[in-house]
């Protein structure tokens, strides 16, 4: 992700291990949710893109959750490009792909990344600013074959208000720090995904107040 931030301790801090391995302890609690759930209404095979891939936990668990589909890992930073590279070589799946350099918020990427039947991001649009976010999502679209869905998961505002006090605090801390970035309104997400000419499919509450937000493009 291109911000760089002095993150509070609730955030998805990454801590190095041996062999150059980053672990979040958040990627470790979420990641069993988050598959089950795309794994139940996202495609059984095809190609598959997970923007700002972070430390790679999710991304061997994704694909060992969808052994039909081929997962490609992306990240901006080097270090957790080694990070997922690691893991990618430790799991030894013949569905997952090392890491590539790709800003998930830049312009121009999604035409470079066309045939995409999955594209999934994690715990970002909250630590960018929207917009941002909403480039992101833009860049998706054109990245998806048609059919193809974009899976947004992490923690959102409800109607424009925090569903917890850890929430509203860890938010407060964000924009805090910078202005531009804190938690998204999951009413505004939506509205942007359909402005990007996709079909909402799914809304799904996940643990610790986070949502999946599904959206297919049209074909």
């Amino acid at each position: 992700m291109p911000r760089r931030l002095n993150l509070p301790d609730s955030a998805a801090v990454a801590n190095a291990t041996d062999r150059g391995k980053l672990v979040a302890p958040s990627a470790a609690r979420n990641a069993d949710a988050i598959c089950a759930v795309i794994a139940d209404i996202g495609p059984s095979a095809g190609r598959a893109l997970e923007l700002a891939s972070g430390t790679g936990q999710h991304a061997v668990a994704l694909a060992q959750a969808m052994p039909g589909l081929d997962w490609q890992p992306s990240e901006i930073d080097a270090a957790r490009r080694a990070s997922i590279d690691a893991y990618v070589a430790e799991a030894g799946l013949p569905n997952l792909a090392p890491a590539i350099a790709l800003d998930a918020t830049a312009p121009g990427w999604g035409a470079a990344q066309a045939g995409q039947d999955l594209v999934v991001v994690v715990n970002l649009l909250h630590l960018v600013s929207e917009p941002e976010a909403r480039a992101l999502i833009t860049e998706a679209a054109q990245a998806l074959a048609p059919g193809g869905m974009l899976a947004i998961y992490g923690p959102f505002l409800r109607d424009g208000a925090a569903t917890s006090e850890g929430d509203a605090r860890f938010h407060a801390s964000l924009t805090a720090q910078d202005p531009e970035i804190g938690y998204k309104d999951d009413w505004d997400v939506i509205d942007w995904l359909q402005g990007a000419w996709l079909d909402m499919a799914h809304v799904v509450e996940m643990p610790a107040n986070n949502l999946l937000l599904a959206a297919r493009k049209p074909g």
